[in-house]
């Protein structure tokens, strides 16, 4: 369904492209409007969907591809391939004596009285780790020169072996990079195809085995990576699209293709984090404070809390954790993230009955090869779309896909077979334990991510997009006591539409210790300036082709803690000259934030400060808030069919008739009663009994309890 963003201009031609696990979504942004459609993955060359979607929607739409003036893409590519293991072959130096950093990892257990813990196997083995003699000090000092010597037989070793890839990390590298320099030379003067990756670019911070883990995972996924990025530029230029192509880092702005190349690991959340700018700007535009984000697909489920228009966001994250919400259970990656929770929990996740006899969903997924039972192509185990097959949730004359036609009878015999069977129960049981069980889990993320962060979930609005959020989003919001939920215009197609509104942005961030009480200014200072330099020089390098200025926004925060404490809360950084009173100033917010987090500080500890980040971003327009819309008298009206409504309360498994509405046919200010389902290309809204909707000036669904 088209929608006008009124916070752009009308004269440009744009696309959006997200690939997901089981569906790429392709957005053409035309005279203020979004054309989408949703294609299949192809996992085995993922740039293949995008251009098979691209260019039917172009042909469908009359839309001439060499008017496009910017291809925004995101991708978990990156993350799929770290999570499957199916990067190059990959070698890691280090400084000798630090070989088993990656595997000793930091001793610490996330939990602590299981004696049968699993922690993630290392991304490099360690028949594929190497050392070399040098040393740096903390503070920088050499105490060991590199030894080239070393360093040349490491390279010949190398070769022998034939990596395709290979990751630095010596020890206090990000002081002075100067030996990992080194050694990428030496390294590149014998092999110069060779994928080589630094930590003192990809993660210049303290903590050896994070920074170590963050630049083997971008040695691992790189040259994967640069393949696909390439092949996915020629192929757009082959179609028309000559023009240039940014990605979506996981920090919420964009980057050049050719720095994503460089730097793939900074892409691992790439995806989702378009669904969080989406939901960012959505929020901006009703005037909403504390947003809930619910982005669900066909293969993951994302939860983010987006408070002041902003999204929250971290400076590591893990990935492939053996344990959904244990912290600590998968491989850090020290980069710039949006902060949320993603679990297996998609429209394609697979059910089954564990070894208790419990109905068990994800994380494993049909993804698109072969998809869930109802897609008919070869898929044999039930998954949570053929249980919203089951239950009325979704019917084979309203799906969005156009080149899926659903089979409700295969959705029927793989939940009895694997499911009903089982626990002898039928199939409509089967299907409502199965939909139950996977809005449980959701909402169990949701309750998870916002404790965390100190929060209380049930005081924020959710915001619902993804191909099968707007399915379950009602029923997750009874479960976590939220009142209100927003679906908005093109939700099916959320994260690729959040691309387009994403800003280039970038943070460089470097450790660097400080004292407060005796603050080495001039150091930080200069480093500052540095960072400053650094982040707008990628900024400036996605903006425009011909690297031509424009306005850049600096924003500067510094990691602090009291000495003796092992990690840091996030101090923002005052505009201006750092000196003297600026280190002062800054102990004193460290303070007020420390309170702020904890409730009090704590006296006669000093403070310090181990990191600094500086974050440039090319803004965009504010957008332009939502009028409010007078209701116009009079539900909606259409045909009815069956649908399994667990709220009602009614037997058999809350079997109700729903009125069934197109989403085109409703106009601002029309409402819709529960129960009922509406309808439009690229997703389904339920909205159940006790729950009306109602269309707001922008298109968007305000669904909220029905007053009694």
């Amino acid at each position: 369904m088209p929608e006008s963003d009124e916070g752009r201009s009308s004269s440009t031609v744009r696309i959006g492209a997200d690939v997901g696990g089981t569906f790429t979504d392709v957005v053409i942004e035309r005279d203020g409007t979004y054309l989408s459609t949703k294609v299949l993955t192809t996992h085995a060359g993922p740039e293949v969907g995008i251009l098979d979607g691209l260019v039917a929607l172009a042909e469908e739409h009359g839309v001439d591809l060499t008017t496009v003036e910017q291809v925004i893409h995101g991708t978990t590519l990156a993350t799929n391939a770290l999570i499957e293991r199916s990067g190059a072959p990959t070698a890691f130096i280090t400084t000798a004596g630090f070989r088993d950093v990656v595997e000793t990892r930091t001793e610490s257990r996330f939990e602590q009285y299981d004696l049968d813990i699993v922690l993630p196997t290392p991304l490099v083995a360690r028949r594929d780790r190497f050392v070399v003699r040098e040393r740096t000090a903390a503070d920088g000092t050499v105490l060991v020169p590199f030894d080239a010597a070393g360093g040349v037989a490491v390279v010949d070793e190398i070769a022998v072996r034939g990596y395709e890839a290979v990751a630095i990390g010596f020890l206090h590298s990000y002081r002075d990079p100067r030996h990992e320099h080194r050694m990428r030379e030496l390294l590149l003067e014998r092999l110069p195809d060779l994928a080589v990756s630094i930590s003192a670019e990809v993660s210049p911070q303290m903590r050896e085995y994070e920074r170590f883990s963050t630049v083997c995972a971008n040695a691992y996924v790189q040259p994967a990576m640069s393949r696909y990025l390439h092949r996915l530029r020629d192929g757009l230029a082959a179609a028309g699209a000559r023009c240039p192509v940014h990605m979506v880092h996981s920090g919420g702005g964009l980057m050049s293709l050719d720095a994503a190349a460089r730097f793939p690991i900074r892409l691992v959340e790439s995806g989702p984090a378009g669904g969080a700018i989406f939901a960012a700007d959505l929020a901006a535009r009703h005037g909403l404070g504390r947003v809930l984000s619910y982005d669900m697909g066909g293969t993951t489920a994302k939860i983010c809390l987006v408070e002041d228009h902003t999204p929250r966001t971290a400076t590591t994250f893990e990935v492939a954790r053996t344990q959904r919400f244990a912290k600590g259970s998968g491989t850090p990656v020290t980069i710039p993230v949006i902060e949320m929770i993603e679990i297996g929990a998609g429209g394609g996740s697979i059910a089954g009955i564990d070894h208790l006899g419990r109905i068990a969903v994800g994380p494993r997924s049909a993804g698109s090869e072969p998809g869930p039972a109802c897609y008919d192509r070869g898929g044999t185990e039930p998954t949570v779309t053929d249980a919203d097959v089951v239950l009325g949730r979704l019917s084979a004359d309203t799906f969005g896909a156009a080149t899926i036609d659903l089979a409700p009878e295969r959705a029927h015999d793989a939940l009895r077979r694997v499911v009903g069977d089982d626990l002898g129960i039928d199939v409509d049981e089967a299907a409502l334990a199965v939909a139950e069980v996977v809005d449980e889990n959701m909402a169990n993320a949701a309750r998870v991510h916002a404790v965390e962060n100190g929060r209380d979930v049930a005081a924020y609005t959710m915001i619902a997009f993804g191909g099968a959020a707007p399915v379950h989003a009602a029923r997750l919001c009874d479960k976590l006591g939220i009142e209100t939920l927003v679906v908005p215009p093109d939700a099916g197609v959320g994260s690729a539409i959040g691309f387009l509104r994403a800003p280039f942005a970038h943070e460089a961030v470097q450790s660097h210790y400080l004292a407060i009480e005796h603050p080495d200014v001039t150091g930080v200072a200069e480093l500052l300036d540095e960072l400053a330099r650094r982040a707008t020089s990628f900024v400036t390098e996605g903006v425009t082709a011909d690297g031509s200025t424009t306005r850049i926004e600096i924003e500067r925060t510094a990691s602090m803690r009291y000495a003796g404490q092992g990690w840091e809360i996030p101090v923002e950084i005052p505009p201006g000259l750092f000196d003297a009173r600026a280190a002062a100033g800054l102990g004193e917010r460290f303070e007020k934030a420390y309170e702020e987090f904890f409730g009090r500080t704590i006296d006669g500890l000093p403070i310090e400060a181990v990191s600094w980040s500086v974050r440039a971003v090319a803004p965009l327009a504010d957008p332009d808030p939502v009028a409010p819309t007078p209701p116009v008298d009079g539900a909606a009206t259409g045909p009815t069919r069956r649908l399994h409504d667990p709220g009602t309360g009614a037997s058999p498994a809350g079997v109700v008739d729903a009125t069934v509405v197109q989403r085109h046919d409703l106009g601002p200010g029309r409402r819709v009663d529960g129960p009922a389902v509406v309808v439009e290309p690229q997703t389904t809204t339920v909205v159940p009994s006790g729950r009306h909707a109602t269309c707001a000036a922008d298109g968007s669904l305000i669904i909220t309890r029905t007053a009694p």
